[in-house]
C-alpha cells in the first residue's frame, strides 16, 4: 500500500460509500470521519453500507463547525487512526466526502510512488495570500476567536471589535511562522507522524483553537517544520467564486474536470450521475497522463468571476441591474443619436438608411411614440413603440432596443420636442455617438402658420431645453463620441460634415457620399430669426445668419455633391 486515504462526511452518504469503495478497491486504506451531528440512524446506515470492505474504518466522531477547530481535531483523530492501522502507508491524503477521484487509482499510487518524500499541501504565508475574500488576514492569527461564525455571527464581531478597541494581540507560539492554505492535501507518513508526535504539540493545539478557520493554517504552518521537500500545491482541483465559496460541479463539467488532469476535484454536486458514473468506472486503458495541471482551466474560472463580478455589456436583469454608472459598459452596441438632423433636411431617415446600408429609426423618444423605422409598432424582443411603457424607464428602453438588435448599429432622430429622460445616460455612454445641429429646431417653428406669440414662446422653451442638453454633452464626465455645429456652421460645408459622420459609422465604406440628402427650404429663416430677437426672444443656438440676404447653399467644389434643394 502506498497512500491511504481520510475522508470527512457530513451529507450524501450514499455517494461517500461509493467513492470509499473506489479507493478500497484499489488497494488504499481508507477513514472516514463523520460529523456527530449526524443522526444514528444515517450514520449506521453507512458504516453497513461499507462493513464489507476490511480496509475501510471510522475514526472517533466529533461536532464539527466551519471555522473552528473542530474540523482539524476530525482531522487529527483520523490521520492518528490511519498511522496506526496502517504501518505501511506512506502518504496520506485528505479528501471530503463530496470529492471525486478523477483519475484511475493506479494513477495516483503511481505519482505518489514517484515522490516518495514529497509534502503536497498549498502553504504560503498571508502577505503572499491574494484569495482571502471578505475575511481576516494577519488577524486570524493575532486575535481570539471563540464565537462560531455562522452559529454566533454578533457574538464573533463584537468580540473582534473589542479586541481591536483594546490593542489585544496573541502572541504566536515560537518556532513558527503561521502560513495560509487549502485544507486538502496529501502528507507523507514521516511529516504528518512528526506533526501528531511533536512534543509541543499541546502548545500548537491551545494557539490554534483560538485560530480562526484553523484547518486552512494548522498543517500548513506545521509541515514547514518537518517536511523536506514540500511542493505548496493541492492534488485536489478546488475553485472557488467571488464569494470565497467553492464551486460546485455538475455533469455538464466533465470535460472541463477531465482537461484539468487532476486526481480529485472537490466540490461535486450528489446528484450528478454522469461525473459519478463515469470517473468511478473501472479504469480502462489510458494512455500516458499528464502533470496535474489545474491552470488549464483557470482561464475559464476567471472568466465566470469576471461574469458573475461585472455582467455581459449592456444587459439588465433581476439578477444583475447594477446601480448607475457601475456598470460594465451601459449598452451592448454602438449606436448613433442625430440631434437635429430631421429638422434640417427632410426624409432624412430614408436617406441615412441607404447611405448606411441598415435601418435608421425616426425619433424613438417622440412624445407620442416610439417612431421605430419602417412605422413598425413592435420592435425586435417584443419592445413596444408605447410612450408610457418608454417613458416609465427610459434607460431600460434604450438599453433593450440596443441588445435586441446586436450585430446591427442602431441609429435614430432626436431633438428637443422629445423626452429628455435618457439625456445624461447617452452622454456617458461610450457606446454613443451623439451627432448635434443646434437650432435646427426653429425649421419647423419657421414653417408653421401659428401666431408670432406662440412660435416665440416655444421657441424659447426649445432652446432652454436643448441648451440644457448641450451643457450635458460639454461635460467633463461624458464618454459619448460627440460632435456638436451650430447650425449656421454646418451648412457652410453639409456634405463634409455628413461625410465625417459617416465614415465613423461605416469605416469600411467602399466609396463617398453620391448623393444628398434634401434640405428644407430655408428662404425667409434669417429673417424669421431677427423677428424673434425683435419680440424679445435671443435665438443663441443657432450661429451667425447674415440678415441681408437668404442662406443659399455653398457652389460646389469639382468631385465634391450639392445639396438638392
Amino acid at each position: 500500500m502506498s497512500v491511504g486515504i481520510i475522508m470527512l462526511c457530513h451529507t450524501a452518504f450514499d455517494r461517500a460509500a461509493e467513492v470509499a469503495r473506489f479507493w478500497a478497491s484499489g488497494s488504499s486504506p481508507v477513514v472516514i470521519h463523520v460529523d456527530r451531528r449526524v443522526g444514528a440512524a444515517d450514520y449506521r446506515g453507512f458504516v453497513q453500507a461499507l462493513a464489507d470492505l476490511p480496509h475501510v474504518s471510522f475514526s472517533p466522531r466529533h461536532v464539527c463547525e466551519w471555522g473552528t477547530f473542530s474540523l482539524v481535531a476530525a482531522t487529527i483523530a483520523a490521520a492518528g487512526q490511519m498511522l496506526s492501522l496502517h504501518p505501511d502507508v506512506r502518504h496520506v491524503y485528505l479528501a471530503s466526502g463530496s470529492c471525486l477521484p478523477l483519475r484511475p487509482h493506479r494513477d495516483l499510487a503511481d505519482y505518489l510512488a514517484a515522490n516518495p518524500d514529497t509534502d503536497f499541501i498549498e502553504s504560503v504565508t498571508t502577505r503572499d495570500v491574494p484569495w482571502i475574500v471578505g475575511g481576516l488576514a494577519d488577524e486570524r492569527f493575532t486575535l481570539r476567536f471563540p464565537f462560531a461564525w455562522r452559529k454566533h455571527r454578533r457574538m464573533f464581531d463584537d468580540y473582534v471589535r473589542i479586541q481591536r478597541f483594546l490593542g489585544i494581540r496573541r502572541r504566536i507560539p515560537d518556532g513558527i511562522t503561521p502560513h495560509l492554505g487549502s485544507q486538502w492535501w496529501c502528507l507523507t507518513r514521516r511529516t504528518l507522524a512528526s506533526i501528531l508526535d511533536d512534543p509541543r504539540r499541546a502548545i500548537y493545539d491551545s494557539y490554534f483553537r483560538r485560530v480562526w478557520i484553523p484547518d486552512e493554517s494548522y498543517f500548513q504552518t506545521l509541515v514547514r517544520l518537518y517536511s523536506t521537500r514540500l511542493e505548496s500545491r493541492s492534488l485536489t482541483l478546488s475553485k472557488f467564486d467571488i464569494g470565497g465559496k467553492p464551486h460546485t460541479f455538475y455533469d455538464d463539467h466533465l470535460q472541463l474536470l477531465r482537461r484539468s488532469d487532476c486526481f480529485v476535484a472537490r466540490k461535486i454536486w450528489p446528484r450528478a450521475d454522469r461525473l459519478y458514473q463515469t470517473f468511478l468506472a473501472p479504469a480502462a486503458a489510458l494512455a500516458e497522463r499528464a502533470e496535474p495541471n489545474p491552470g488549464k482551466i483557470d482561464r475559464l474560472f476567471s472568466k465566470a468571476v469576471e461574469r458573475r463580478l461585472y455582467g455581459r455589456a449592456g444587459l439588465y436583469m433581476q439578477s444583475r441591474y447594477p446601480a448607475q454608472d457601475r456598470e460594465n459598459g451601459k449598452t451592448s452596441a454602438p449606436y448613433s443619436v442625430f440631434h437635429g438632423f430631421s429638422d434640417l433636411f427632410e426624409g432624412f431617415d430614408i436617406w441615412l438608411g441607404k447611405a448606411i446600408g441598415g435601418r435608421v429609426h425616426g425619433h424613438l423618444f417622440a412624445p407620442g411614440r416610439a417612431e421605430f423605422a419602417a412605422g413598425e409598432r413592435i420592435f425586435n424582443g417584443a419592445l413596444p413603440d408605447s410612450a408610457a411603457l418608454r417613458d416609465y424607464n427610459p434607460r431600460a428602453f434604450l438599453t433593450n432596443l440596443v441588445w435586441n438588435a446586436r450585430g446591427e448599429r442602431q441609429c435614430f432622430q432626436f431633438s428637443p420636442r422629445d423626452t429628455q429622460g435618457c439625456n445624461r445616460f447617452m452622454a456617458t455612454d461610450a457606446n454613443a455617438q451623439i451627432s448635434v445641429v443646434s437650432g435646427a429646431w426653429a425649421v419647423p417653428l419657421f414653417r408653421k402658420p401659428d401666431s408670432f406669440g406662440a412660435i416665440r414662446a416655444e421657441a424659447a422653451r426649445l432652446q432652454k431645453i436643448e441648451a440644457e442638453h448641450l451643457r450635458l454633452l460639454r461635460g467633463a464626465d461624458v464618454k459619448a463620441r460627440v460632435r456638436i455645429w451650430p447650425m449656421a456652421e454646418f451648412l457652410e460645408s453639409p456634405m463634409e460634415n455628413l461625410q465625417t459622420i459617416i465614415d465613423e459609422i461605416n469605416p469600411r465604406a467602399p466609396r463617398r457620399l453620391s448623393e444628398a440628402p434634401r434640405m428644407a427650404d430655408l428662404t425667409g429663416f434669417a429673417q424669421f430669426l431677427q423677428n424673434l430677437k425683435n419680440q424679445g426672444m435671443q435665438p443663441t443656438l443657432m450661429g451667425d445668419f447674415p440678415v441681408t440676404h437668404d442662406w443659399r447653399p455653398a457652389e460646389p467644389t469639382r468631385g465634391r455633391p450639392s445639396l438638392v434643394q
